[in-house]
């Protein structure tokens, strides 16, 4: 029952401080005005500024924020226990992810849809300007290969979810062909798009699915530039150049309104099963793991968690890549200045109860049982899921389950060699873990354990592929923004600037380790300080246009300062550790990278003190002059 109860306080909560908190935020501080014309009006050229309903932009919104990071980075952070994980979602997404959201989407509005980069070069300087786009490139640059990896990891795991992810493609478009010579709603024909998704899922888990391995198999290479993720990657960076340049209701609208009624779809369901596995006695969350791992439920060589939880978990309760979706996009398409809070605060809790199903699906669900599937035939067409049994034949459940998943000193029963730890993790079984467990809630409702597995598996992949093609036309947007700033014409194009993106997410991916498609796991250590430093910075942003403006900031001084002290303090600890340090294991990339991207901050930071005194000059004569008006 106290499982049932923490999963309801957890849901409740996000309704409660949205109706509050956001709406406060929403009236009083950003003072939304319906009437006020949006930059897709003002600026609409039907390719990257449309008007667009509610509805469809907070599902476009949603996904591309959310991708794999809430379920990723809280599938790993939950080995130090599920509460400090738990808790940090929680009020991390309400009093920090959500306003950092909402805050870059309305200053964004605000200043003709211009990006976070452009708008920092108005309000501060034009070095600053340069200077956060040089982060951003970098930024996105590991997005690109971090998430192209991990649509092929998912690919190569489940096999199964390669036609329902393909598949969604072209029903995006058609759907949104259809909408646009009807001028009609996407909700039924969105509907029956996910029906028809669903219906793939079960033909690939019943059928041969289509499968680079057997290919590179059959053809007997062993070429490494030829490897299954090399070639998956070469072809989603394909797909992801055609999706970028595409006008925005083409793919880009429908695609991600479809993505969204598919997640809604299994969460609910997911929801749903995992109260009545907590009502029901199935799912217990104190008895799966520990509320706070100490001594040896840890790894051996795991991180402090203070400050590395709070970078591990980033997109479920704050990321800095989302002030870049809420000013590189999605600002671009708002009809009303009143759909800022629902897509902008709203998204953010969402993804923080997205967040809240993924640890317990990590721990709870995980603890139901450990599930694999045995084929009964040759061809690999007829199977059946049994329970993975222990040394002496019985199921694994509970924290035994739990300990398989995250490999917590797990010891060789042959050779006697202690296994596992915090650098064996993999990617895979962080995505399995989730799967695993979401798979079980969802049995509770009658649906067989591989079908949903494979259901969250497909949820998993599209996000990604959504994630990574809106990150594809930002960086777009990056190039060209910074082309204009140091005046080379050739990076203002946007066929040559998306391709710039393309390559280079593609090289970061292919080139940068030895193993050839391996690059953008060694640049994810990267990733989690970076992108919350990202964050910090976009609350300067926001910060300096409310100064501007005689608006309050005090509600964003610890939330800017977490984020800006935390990131650099994981960074340092990953670059100069004694034993484990990049410098001290020799990670030259890793630390070029790393001592680059924190000097360009502290530049950055300077640049902001500077400009602090004329900002607040600035919003002394506009309260003078407000006050003025209404005398």
């Amino acid at each position: 029952m106290s499982t049932l109860l923490i999963a309801a306080a957890s849901f409740v909560g996000f309704l409660i401080a949205y109706h509050t908190y956001g709406r406060w935020l929403g009236r009083k501080i950003f003072s939304l005005d319906p009437s006020r014309a949006t930059p897709a009006h003002t600026h609409r050229d039907a390719v990257d500024f449309v008007p667009t309903r509610k509805s469809v932009i907070f599902g476009h919104h949603f996904t591309s924020i959310a991708g794999t990071g809430p379920i990723v980075g809280p599938a790993i952070a939950v080995f130090w226990g599920w509460l400090p994980a738990l808790l940090w979602v929680v009020f991390g997404s309400i009093f920090i992810g959500a306003v950092h959201d909402f805050g870059a989407l309305v200053v964004s509005m605000r200043n003709q849809g211009q990006s976070i980069g452009q708008i920092a070069g108005r309000m501060i300087s034009n070095r600053a300007k340069i200077l956060l786009l040089v982060v951003l490139l970098l930024e996105l640059m590991i997005v690109l290969a971090v998430f192209g990896l991990v649509i092929a990891v998912i690919f190569a795991v489940y096999p199964a979810s390669v036609p329902a992810v393909w598949v969604s493609l072209p029903l995006a478009i058609a759907i949104g062909l259809y909408a646009r010579k009807k001028n009609a709603h996407l909700l039924v024909p969105t509907l029956l798009g996910v029906a028809v998704i669903y219906l793939l899922v079960y033909v690939g888990i019943h059928m041969p699915a289509f499968n680079i391995q057997s290919l590179v198999a059959s053809a007997g290479s062993t070429n490494p530039y030829l490897s299954p993720t090399v070639l998956w990657t070469a072809v989603l960076f394909i797909y992801c150049f055609i999706a970028s340049v595409l006008p925005v209701w083409l793919l880009l609208q429908p695609r991600d309104y479809l993505n969204s009624q598919q997640l809604f779809v299994s969460l609910g369901l997911t929801i749903v099963g995992l109260f009545i596995a907590a009502a029901t006695g199935q799912a217990d969350l104190f008895a799966s793991a520990p509320a706070i791992a100490t001594g040896q439920a840890l790894p051996p060589d795991a991180p402090p968690i203070l400050p590395f939880l709070f970078i591990t978990v980033a997109c479920g309760a704050v990321s800095g890549f989302h002030s870049m979706v809420s000013s590189g996009t999605t600002s671009k398409q708002l009809d009303h200045e009143g759909d800022a809070k629902l897509v902008g605060y709203g998204s953010m809790v969402m993804e923080g109860a997205l967040a809240v199903v993924v640890i317990f699906a990590c721990c709870a669900g995980v603890g139901m049982g450990y599930f694999e599937r045995q084929y009964t035939n040759a061809d690999k067409t007829q199977f059946e899921v049994v329970a993975k049994l222990d040394a002496q034949g019985q199921p694994i459940k509970g924290q035994d389950a739990w300990r398989e998943f995250y490999a917590i000193t797990k010891t060789d029963p042959k050779t006697g060699e202690v296994k596992g730890g915090w650098a064996a993790m993999g990617l895979a079984t962080k995505i399995q873990a989730f799967v695993n467990g979401g798979s079980n809630f969802l049995h509770t409702l009658g649906i067989p354990i591989y079908f949903g597995g494979m259901m969250l598996a497909v949820m998993v992949a599209c996000f990604a592929a959504t994630t990574l093609d809106t990150a594809t036309r930002l960086q777009r947007y990056v190039v060209q923004e910074l082309g204009h700033a140091i005046h080379v014409k050739p990076m203002q194009n946007k066929y040559v600037a998306t391709a710039i993106a393309c390559v280079g997410g593609l090289a970061v991916a292919i080139f940068a380790g030895s193993v050839p498609g391996k690059g953008g796991m060694i640049l994810w250590p990267l990733f989690g300080a970076c992108n919350q430093i990202l964050a910090g910075l976009g609350f300067l942003v926001i910060a300096f246009y409310l100064i501007r403006r005689s608006k309050p900031i005090w509600f964003l001084i610890a939330p800017a300062a977490l984020m800006l002290i935390l990131p650099a303090w994981a960074m340092g600890w990953n670059m100069f550790h004694p034993e484990t340090g990049w410098l001290a294991s020799e990670k030259y990339l890793l630390l070029g990278f790393g001592i680059l991207i924190q000097l360009l901050v502290v530049w950055l930071i300077l640049e902001a003190a500077i400009a602090l005194r004329h900002a607040k000059q600035e919003g002394l004569l506009h309260h003078a002059k407000s006050k003025a008006s209404n005398a």
